[in-house]
């Protein structure tokens, strides 16, 4: 990119005539493939809600910045907020992380990375809001004290707060890395930290749907499939009922509880009656009931067999919806997650998409694809007279007879032009020849 005029210029002219824009869709590649080739920590995505901006002037592109998802775990901005776990799991979409910010013209404009950062701060809430339906009230990001000194973000008005512990975020936890990261924050609401620790506030993400009431037969046939999950502890020693650490978990869960700490911290706050209804154990001496600590439905949890929590949670939540709604089957990869091989995470989910309801969830093997995986997560499924959909992946003979003969559902299949024959024999039919039938003529 030329920028040689750039650098003959003025340094107040260019500050002035500054654009920082989020970048169109037809930009994606070009963005994604510049900061890949230019920055030196490389790019492979962005995690969770996310923007792409573009600084230019003349047209010409002269820094890029990324935001996407805060970080989970960052001890310096939880201390400096004060908000508990249960609140964090809750209020953490209204900050977002600065991950990429790179310049791509020569360094020699005095107060050129600041004045792009504020720029990008002044819009950046409301992009987030058009984007995502919620503003954005307070920014972090990390910087590697090895390389830089976070200059640009002491000059645009953002704090230190401290540093990182040295971890990083991998598949199956936090790994040290020993190399701790400086922590820079700035709000752009002027209560943010005070908003953001206060539990009675109401909370500025999108509206969810209202909780759906259960009957006492639903809730009943809750508890006796949760009763059918092995428990995988041995029988001496144990002081809570497998039932009562499922209960526990599922409501801390849908109260937005993200975390071993924050479950036990859920069920801490539990009044007496309330524990008493989970089938929490009794102590005889202080004649309260006792919840299980965290250590408790951590171990549980980490030992109990998923796949069966997965089942019997499925076939539950496909009593509650339509007898005859639609089940659609899609795969997905996970951003973020890993194998232990390095591999991406991909699974494979059954769900009601009209009432938002996962029913069965199964990961595809890295060594396959997800044409085998599909009958294994049917299986479970009760699925007579019901249509599944899927996409042009599963458009095979053997998931059709499977569909039909094995479980006596009907299927919706997308047939794309790579399978010629089929193809073809459907444009044979003229189907623009038989309209659907109007509503009458049913």
């Amino acid at each position: 990119m030329n920028t040689e005029k750039i650098i003959r210029l003025p340094p107040s002219e260019v500050l002035s005539n500054l654009i920082v824009r989020p970048i169109t869709r037809e930009e994606r590649s070009r963005w994604d493939a510049t900061m890949r080739q230019h920055h030196y920590l490389g790019f492979h995505s962005l995690v969770g809600e996310s923007l792409r901006y573009v600084a230019l002037w003349q047209d010409q592109w002269i820094a890029l910045l990324g935001w996407a998802a805060a970080a989970l775990k960052c001890q310096p901005r939880d201390q400096w907020i004060g908000w508990p776990p249960w609140l964090k799991w809750l209020r953490l979409p209204l900050i977002a992380n600065n991950t990429r910010f790179l310049l791509l013209t020569p360094m020699g404009i005095p107060n050129l990375a600041s004045r792009i950062l504020a720029l990008n701060l002044k819009r950046l809430s409301q992009d987030w809001q058009t984007a995502y339906h919620h503003p954005i009230w307070l920014v972090e990001t990390f910087v590697d004290p090895r390389y830089f000194q976070g200059t640009c973000y002491r000059a645009a008005g953002w704090t230190l707060l401290g540093f990182t512990q040295g971890f990083g975020k991998h598949s199956q936890g936090y790994r040290p890395h020993e190399q701790p990261k400086m922590v820079f924050v700035r709000p752009l609401h002027p209560q943010a930290k005070e908003k953001l620790a206060n539990p009675s506030l109401v909370q500025e993400l999108p509206k969810v749907s209202a909780p759906k009431q259960l009957s006492k037969k639903q809730a009943a046939d809750l508890l006796q499939r949760l009763r059918q999950i092995p428990d995988p502890r041995l029988p001496r020693g144990i002081r809570h009922r497998k039932l009562s650490i499922l209960a526990i978990s599922i409501c801390a869960l849908l109260c937005q509880a993200r975390s071993f700490a924050a479950i036990a911290e859920w069920a801490q706050r539990c009044s007496q009656n309330m524990l008493k209804r989970l089938g929490c154990r009794f102590h005889q001496k202080s004649q309260k009931y006792i919840p299980p600590s965290e250590p408790t439905i951590r171990r549980f949890l980490q030992a109990v067999d998923a796949q069966a929590i997965d089942q019997a949670l499925g076939g539950w939540l496909q009593s509650l919806g339509q007898t005859d709604a639609p089940i659609c089957v899609d795969g997905k990869t996970l951003k973020g997650a890993r194998q232990n091989d390095g591999r991406c995470v991909h699974l494979l989910s059954a769900f009601l998409q009209q009432h938002g309801i996962v029913l069965a969830q199964r990961q595809v093997q890295s060594q396959t694809n997800e044409i085998p995986t599909l009958q294994h997560l049917l299986d479970p499924l009760e699925l007579k007279e019901r249509v599944v959909t899927v996409d042009a992946l599963h458009t095979q003979k053997e998931t059709a007879r499977y569909l039909v003969e094995d479980k006596q559902a009907d299927y919706l299949f997308t047939v794309k032009e790579n399978q010629k024959t089929l193809y073809q024999d459907i444009a044979d039919l003229k189907l623009v020849d038989f309209p659907p039938s109007a509503p009458n003529d049913r």
